[in-house]
């Protein structure tokens, strides 16, 4: 089982690292020898944290609620499909009101600038995050699993998702204008994501999104295109902009 974790997150990031070199979206500030050793690093610190806090990680959480009965999912009888869209929602919207208060909140920012400090966007600036706030969004997937009862099988498909949509959406990739103005409304593109790590005050505080882009619709946060374009608006903020 660790082994098959371990290929379903290096495939995708093999994958997207090859397609970023083919088309990729915008030229590099720095070269990839230099941003990505960092990177690397954090991945390891983070992921050695996570694991010694929560070692069964948010499907373990899932588990512990479905053994006892807690949360929503516990008390309704609902068919297995439909609760598994439903939990999927949730769970992405859970993720998506997270995102708005690391933004929000001062002390939750400090933690989060380190991922938005990146000043090039490519497939690692998905795996770069502070191992504080790595902690904090393990602690609130968990809560938010057994407030809602969400099943095992509907957090691993999320917790799968969730990754794979991250790595996509960060991705320097130059998704074909035709296929993005319609990928968009079902997902978060790289070029709908790439406008929120914009230094620009107004556009680091759109698209929230991280699978699902209907939440920035719904709240009013969705900005379609950077005002600069993409191959010349400036990424790397660090200052709060709440």
């Amino acid at each position: 089982m660790p082994l098959e974790r371990f290929l379903l997150f290096l495939l995708p990031v093999l994958v997207l690292i090859v397609a970023e070199s083919l088309w990729p979206k915008r030229p590099r500030s720095l070269q990839r020898r230099v941003r990505w050793p960092g990177a690397a690093i954090m991945v390891l610190i983070g992921t050695a944290v996570t694991r010694l806090i929560a070692p069964a990680g948010v499907v373990g959480a899932a588990f512990w609620a479905q053994h006892y009965g807690l949360g929503m999912f516990n008390f309704v009888s609902w068919p297995i499909g439909v609760e598994i869209l439903v939990a999927l929602a949730l769970l992405d919207f859970s993720i998506w009101f997270q995102h708005v208060v690391l933004h929000k909140v001062p002390l939750f920012w400090r933690f989060h600038r380190v991922h938005h400090a990146d000043v090039d966007l490519d497939v690692t600036t998905a795996l770069r995050f502070h191992p504080v706030e790595l902690l904090l969004s393990f602690a609130w997937k968990m809560m938010f699993v057994v407030a809602i009862g969400a099943s095992p099988t509907s957090v691993l498909i999320f917790e799968v998702a969730l990754n794979l949509c991250a790595m996509f959406n960060h991705a320097n990739l130059a998704v074909p204008k035709p296929a993005d103005r319609w990928l968009r409304w079902i997902i978060v593109t790289p070029d709908m994501h790439r406008v929120h790590h914009s230094t620009d005050v107004d556009e680091s505080q759109r698209n929230f999104g991280f699978c699902l882009p209907w939440w920035d619709h719904v709240f009013g946060v969705y900005q379609a295109q950077p005002v600069a374009g993409h191959e010349k608006m400036e990424i790397g903020q660090t200052q709060w902009r709440g």
